[in-house]
């Protein structure tokens, strides 16, 4: 198959569609405008949906040298530490999902991926570079690169994440919306906590306007701390550069009441830094997953709150569906409009429903008053039918033409 594809960004979902594609038997370059490669944040989860298709693409042996398979979720109340809600995971997950749920840091998935796509030939890596601008030119797309160089391929796929470039000309300038969330991010050596705290769990404290969650990383030698409270950065703040004390000062203020326990976990991070979240209103169609040749993938297309910790999720299984209606049609010439349109049609209401979970899961995680009373029932009376997403940990979906 001589075809070549553009894919804009170098980040995890950059790097899965490189790799789907390049599985498909398509050739890629990838434009990343880092001068090397690399990922910020902190640690991530994947549920089965998302484990599955690393499974698929022969990467277990990887994330088992780099991630933790957690046995439970945990959910706590922040203030009196008493549990609200339990759900099995590992041998349950993989009964339950036929896969595991596995949790990591950001940087490790990024790594695993980059090794699997610069394995293949198909793949060139282009470090430096940014596309500045695309227009469809028949019978492709040509890109225009801040340098200056222009580049022609069958088709284009955005990958460049919230503030993504290919959307803006794709679907018009549309600002990224604040969430009125702000979240302080930590790692912590397993080894420097109590034993409680360094538990095989992934544990979230809820609590008025605020929760806490926490897991292992590293094969469990690192504890991954995220703490997202309510609050807005004020104009012209820089969080990076703020120092260790004031973040954890202001964090443990927005916390208050918070008990023992969590204010330990809290206190045991060495260093903290703080991030503004972000969004946007979830998909309403699928003209803004894909429209001709382009197509947008991630957050470039949907960006969603971290409260059902399927960001990375999401973007893998996007580009395995790009994978899956690409193998299908293998040995025939691709007709990427049409190929883009059942793409879309494919991923457009999962990921919207993702993105109005994502927000929901905030509202409740945060709920004061008679919400929080009718959460804490629910969660009681409930138990594992309300916590484990079988819609969701069963997927991705296979697409139609793929079947």
């Amino acid at each position: 198959m001589n075809q070549q594809v553009i894919v804009a960004g170098g980040g995890i979902g950059g790097l899965a569609c490189a790799l789907a594609l390049a599985r498909a038997g398509v050739r890629s370059v990838l434009l990343e405008q880092a001068a090397a490669f690399g990922e910020v944040g902190a640690g991530l989860q994947l549920g089965p949906n998302a484990v599955r298709v690393l499974a698929e693409w022969g990467l277990m042996d990887a994330l088992q040298a780099c991630a933790a398979f957690p046995e439970a979720l945990r959910v706590r109340d922040a203030h009196r530490a008493h549990q609200l809600g339990h759900l099995r995971l590992g041998a349950m997950a993989l009964a339950r999902h036929g896969q595991h749920y596995a949790t990591l840091h950001r940087a490790d998935l990024h790594g695993l991926l980059l090794n699997a796509v610069q394995r293949r030939p198909e793949v060139q890596l282009r470090l430096g570079t940014r596309l500045a601008s695309f227009e469809e030119v028949a019978p492709g797309v040509r890109a225009t690169l801040e340098s200056g160089e222009t580049l022609a391929a069958e088709a284009l796929v955005g990958c460049d994440g919230l503030w993504s470039r290919v959307r803006t000309q794709l679907l018009g300038a549309q600002p990224a919306r604040a969430t009125g969330h702000l979240a302080y991010r930590g790692m912590v050596r397993a080894v420097d906590l109590p034993a409680a705290l360094r538990a095989n769990t992934v544990t979230a404290w809820l609590g008025p306007r605020l929760h806490v969650v926490h897991y292992p990383v590293k094969q469990g030698e690192w504890i991954n701390v995220v703490a997202v409270v309510h609050g807005v950065l004020r104009p012209g703040d820089d969080p990076q550069g703020w120092t260790h004390e004031a973040h954890a000062a202001d964090l443990r203020r927005a916390l208050g009441p918070a008990c023992a326990e969590l204010m330990a976990m809290v206190a045991a991070v060495p260093e903290w830094t703080l991030w503004p979240l972000n969004d946007r209103v979830p998909l309403n169609g699928p003209h803004e997953q894909a429209q001709g040749r382009v197509a947008l993938l991630g957050d470039a297309a949907h960006p969603m709150r971290p409260y059902l910790a399927q960001g990375a999720a999401m973007a893998i299984e996007d580009a395995w569906t790009l994978g899956r209606l690409l193998e299908a049609g293998r040995g025939a010439p691709t007709d990427w409009t049409a190929l883009f349109s059942r793409y879309a049609q494919t991923r457009w209401q999962r990921n919207a429903r993702v993105q109005r979970h994502s927000q929901r899961n905030g509202v409740v995680f945060h709920a004061q008053g008679a919400l929080r009373w009718g959460r804490d029932t629910a969660m009681g009376l409930l138990g594992e039918r309300l916590l484990d997403n079988t819609w969701l940990y069963d997927g991705p979906p296979e697409p139609a033409s793929a079947r």
